[in-house]
């Protein structure tokens, strides 16, 4: 009943259990006094069950309870002494009778000397094992005698000590023990937080990490720990979508922080923090990097040097080549620039990764901007007969942004058009003045993008499925997000599948 009392206001259920146990009280009525503070107990119940709340309540019926208790270890104290006292005094008559026996009957002790000694001894014998809390003990004598007696009142105090002993609060304490046992042998640091924002505990791993004592924090609010320890803080607030990185033993150290909700019957009961430690995933992860920007960068020199050389090949001036020649270096000339675009997307994104990019950030003409990357993709536009359409809010202002990184990405953006466009359509750019930014937009009529795939289309390597383009890295959009993100913009994209895509970005005015 005190624990559903102290879960009333947090949980509706705890009503039904103090109910539940009220009942079985009222139906084991056996001490004194117990009558009275028992339907004491009923009366305030019914009052706290109408929804008075009020501390003063609380306190009576935390008062009756703890009377009720009173009143039943008494008992069990007072039979104990009972059994304790009827031994000692047993003790002393029999040792009377027993002179008085062998002064009389020397023969018959003889005889009987068990009779006596063993039901004392075991009587003896039960309550030490009482006293080291062996509440399992019973002693079993056939008697009818005052030993008799005296054996069957120490086999109830040990059953009702025993049946205290393994009561809901014992079992409660133990599970409590067992829980924080394993929370504190997680390798990940984990810290619990109450529904007003107390620390309810902090495992071993946490308290190395966070440089606190658990001692020192639990019961603490949260917020008042957070403001001298910038670490606890910047996991409380989850500021970083990017791993933390906290160096312990000399050593840098990538930890992901989760946080999880913790409810019951739909009602918050508090908030759990897990720090765990991703180290060497991402050390796997740097040495990825590093290996695709040393192949990229290695790859680079030998590609272009094909490139020239199909292009010192198909000059007229070195010799003229036959239909089946030109054939196959226009296909060695494909294959070089779909590989040097590769290249170039793989070192892009393992500076992206390493956080190595540089930005030139300056005041640049949307206008030009576009401009150049038009002019870059024409070709491409004109082999399937796209018309390009440019409509654009008069009097641009300049947007804060770095031209090469930003026209990079319009000219991706435009390729990818051209690329899932129809021949003989259209491309439809939009640059779209707001209050603070300028908004540029690419619109194709072409396949479109199933709507399953729109939430994965800015993922690395992520390709849709049955594309009829097999030659694309999945880098292309990914790269483009990051440029766009990492100067201040943001990128998204509407489509209508076998109706077209549009591809928006905006970028904040210098």
């Amino acid at each position: 009943m005190s624990n559903a009392l102290n879960d009333i206001k947090k949980d509706t259920g705890a009503i039904d259990i103090f109910e539940k146990n009220l009942v079985a009280q009222e139906h084991n009525i056996t001490e004194i006094g117990e009558g009275v503070a028992t339907a004491r107990l009923r009366n305030y119940f019914e009052q706290l069950k109408t929804g008075d709340h009020s501390d003063t309540l609380y306190y009576k019926v935390n008062k009756d309870i703890y009377r009720i208790y009173r009143l039943n270890q008494a008992a069990l104290e007072r039979k104990n002494a009972n059994a304790l006292s009827t031994a000692g005094n047993a003790r002393y008559w029999l040792t009377i009778l027993a002179t008085i026996i062998i002064l009389i009957s020397f023969p018959l002790l003889i005889n009987f000397p068990g009779y006596v000694a063993n039901p004392i001894r075991l009587l003896t014998e039960g309550i030490k094992d009482v006293a080291e809390k062996k509440y399992d003990k019973r002693i079993h004598l056939d008697s009818k005698d005052e030993f008799g007696e005296m054996a069957q009142a120490f086999n109830v105090m040990a059953a009702k000590l025993y049946e205290y002993e393994h009561s809901n609060i014992s079992k409660l304490m133990f599970e409590k023990k067992r829980v924080e046992t394993i929370i504190n042998q997680l390798e990940d640091a984990v810290i619990g937080i109450d529904s007003v924002g107390k620390i309810l505990f902090i495992n071993h791993k946490a308290e190395s990490l966070l440089n606190l004592r658990e001692e020192a924090v639990v019961g603490k609010p949260s917020a008042d720990v957070a403001l001298h320890n910038d670490l606890l803080r910047t996991v409380l607030m989850r500021k970083a979508k990017q791993p933390l990185t906290i160096i312990t033993e000399k050593k840098e150290h990538y930890f992901f922080v989760d946080s999880r909700a913790v409810y019951s019957d739909k009602k918050s009961m508090g908030e759990v923090f897990t720090l765990k430690d991703i180290t060497p995933f991402k050390e796997l992860d740097l040495s990825k990097t590093n290996m695709l920007a040393t192949i990229s960068h290695e790859l680079k020199t030998p590609i272009s040097a094909i490139k020239m050389s199909t292009q010192l090949i198909s000059d007229d001036r070195v010799g003229n080549l036959n239909i089946e020649q030109k054939e196959l270096v226009k296909n060695i000339q494909e294959d070089t620039e779909r590989l040097l675009r590769l290249t170039a997307e793989l070192l892009n994104m393992t500076q992206l990764e390493t956080g190595n990019i540089q930005l030139k950030i300056q005041a640049v003409d949307p206008q030009e901007i576009v401009t150049n990357s038009i002019q870059a993709i024409q070709v491409q536009a004109d082999q399937k007969n796209i018309h390009i359409e440019l409509h654009r809010t008069p009097n641009l202002p300049n947007v804060l942004a770095d031209p090469d990184k930003t026209s990079w990405v319009m000219i991706n953006l435009l390729t990818n058009a051209i690329k899932y466009s129809r021949e003989n359509s259209k491309i439809i750019i939009n640059i779209i003045s707001g209050h603070d930014q300028v908004q540029f937009s690419v619109q194709d009529l072409g396949i479109g993008i199933e709507q399953q795939y729109l939430s994965k289309i800015f993922d690395r390597y992520f390709k849709i499925p049955n594309s009829l383009h097999k030659s694309s890295t999945g880098l292309g959009l990914a790269i483009s997000k990051e440029f766009i993100e990492a100067q201040g913009g943001h990128i998204e994209v509407k489509s209508l599948f076998q109706q077209g895509s549009t591809f928006t970005f905006s970028l904040p005015l210098a």
